[in-house]
């Protein structure tokens, strides 16, 4: 496909617009729980189900996202998602009841689900490696904005109105995002229908669903419950043979060649131990700033914009830095950052004040921005073209995956030294016990955040510059 005279700006506009809507939701609603837990009169472990089922979809869908790529172009895939995603908004607005709720928010999720690898696979295309870096900061942007001021957004929203407006503030820029994407998206992948293979679909969803629930809800309530062990266990079988039959196809949903490709393991790798740096920090913060500070939702959400906005503008200043300097310079620096910052919070009390809570949580996501999309690029620049919608599908997936596991991971760090603080303390029931037991358990579980970002560390001096195969071939000519 000639893609010479495509006009670039008006595509990655359309896709940015669609991704911030869809990423901002999925951390816009979890402040509107106690909301939801009386207006529906249920349990919260049941309100809970409205972020787990919203995760459990995306990590189930993503995988397939590689296959739907190789059947259907660039604008049916974007229209389709978009347009799920503004249906399953309506429905959850103006939902009657709890399950119509959840129903629409599993809409949404399919939405987002089919929305972020076509995003990346699309500014792989239409950029050459050389240039990759400022789009993909672009993206960056708004993968980390949107998250970063959904908390802040919805503690306004539900200060002033009610829980419903979540929602139908958000209608208007699903609707434009639609319209301007039916409007200037282009279509700039190529079509190849290779066989569907649904056994493939199936062991990718029984495998990816079962780790992603099992984990889920381990970090919700317990290791112990049965649930939690059987999830998982039928998830890791369910992948084990899903990795075998994707190995053994001729044409396989997921290509797992990928794998061959040094720079893309190792950038694979890499990101799976920051992802759960990073997931730690955003789940183990607000408990610190609410139950240890007695901060109100609004001024914790206040206290993590300012980390989010900065590493909004880094997004792209770090793109336009990878482009010229390559990942090494940008990376090691970045997990020198994170690690540090991390590590100081291993060691933050409950007379911590909010302008220092600030900073530390400015430097680490200074620290992130710097190594995740120029780490994402660089494993996918060594790719050839048939393996984009792979290499995307894979490093979603897995983002997802590994998402999940650090939120239980570090929940579960958490309440056992909250548990062992308690069970030496003369007082357990004393008020300020309380608060001194949280911020032990949190203490536990940033030294874990610590661990992993320095490993992360270790694993970036691997990382190096790639030439693609198009710029190889180029040189070979």
């Amino acid at each position: 496909m000639d893609l010479s005279n495509i006009r670039r700006g008006p595509i990655v506009a359309a896709l940015i617009i669609g991704a911030f809507v869809s990423i901002m939701n999925e951390t816009l609603l979890n402040i509107a729980f106690p909301d939801l837990v009386n207006e529906f009169g249920v349990a919260l472990t049941t309100v809970q189900w409205l972020s787990t089922a919203y995760m459990l979809v995306i990590g189930v869908l993503v995988p397939v996202t590689a296959l739907l790529q190789q059947w259907f172009t660039t604008r049916q895939m974007f229209l389709t998602a978009m347009t799920l995603f503004l249906v399953g908004t309506v429905v959850c607005g103006a939902a009657p009841v709890f399950e119509v709720l959840l129903a629409g928010r599993i809409v949404q999720a399919v939405g987002t689900g089919l929305m972020l690898p076509v995003m990346m696979n699309t500014i792989l295309i239409i950029y050459p490696p050389e240039q990759r870096g400022g789009a993909m900061g672009m993206i960056g942007l708004v993968i980390m904005f949107g998250p970063a001021i959904g908390p802040t957004l919805s503690g306004l929203i539900i200060d002033q109105l009610n829980w419903r407006w979540l929602f139908f503030c958000v209608i208007p820029l699903a609707a434009f995002s639609v319209i301007f994407a039916a409007l200037y998206l282009k279509n700039v992948s190529t079509i190849t229908r290779p066989k569907v293979d649904l056994l493939s679909i199936l062991l990718s969803t029984v495998g990816f669903g079962g780790v992603v629930y099992g984990f889920s809800k381990a970090g919700e309530e317990s290791w112990s419950e049965p649930v939690v062990g059987w999830c998982i266990g039928i998830g890791l079988l369910g992948l084990l043979l899903f990795v075998w039959r994707q190995l053994k196809m001729k044409e396989p949903m997921l290509d797992l060649r990928a794998f061959k490709y040094p720079m893309f393991s190792i950038a694979t790798i890499l990101l799976i131990v920051v992802i759960m740096t990073l997931f730690s920090t955003m789940a183990l913060l607000p408990f610190f700033l609410q139950g240890a500070l007695l901060y109100t939702v609004f001024k914790s959400g206040l206290i993590m914009l300012p980390g989010g906005v900065v590493n909004g503008i880094m997004s792209p200043i770090a793109g336009k830095l990878f482009d010229k300097f390559g990942p090494r310079w940008l990376v090691i620096p970045g997990l020198v950052l994170v690690s540090a910052a991390t590590w100081t919070f291993s060691g933050i009390t409950a007379s911590a004040g909010a302008g220092y809570v600030i900073f530390l949580h400015i430097v680490m996501l200074i620290g992130i921005s710097l190594v995740m999309m120029p780490t994402q690029t660089t494993g996918l620049n060594q790719l050839p073209p048939e393996l984009y919608p792979h290499g995307t599908a894979i490093l979603n997936t897995l983002q997802q995956v590994f998402g999940a596991i650090g939120m239980a991971l570090f929940m579960s760090v958490l309440s056992s030294g909250q548990k062992s603080y308690l069970a030496e303390s003369s007082n357990p029931q004393a008020p300020e016990e309380a608060v001194q037991s949280l911020v032990a358990g949190l203490q536990d579980a940033f030294t874990l955040g610590g661990i992993f970002a320095i490993a992360a560390l270790v694993i970036s001096f691997f990382l190096k510059r790639v030439r693609t195969a198009q710029e190889q071939a180029k040189s070979f000519h």
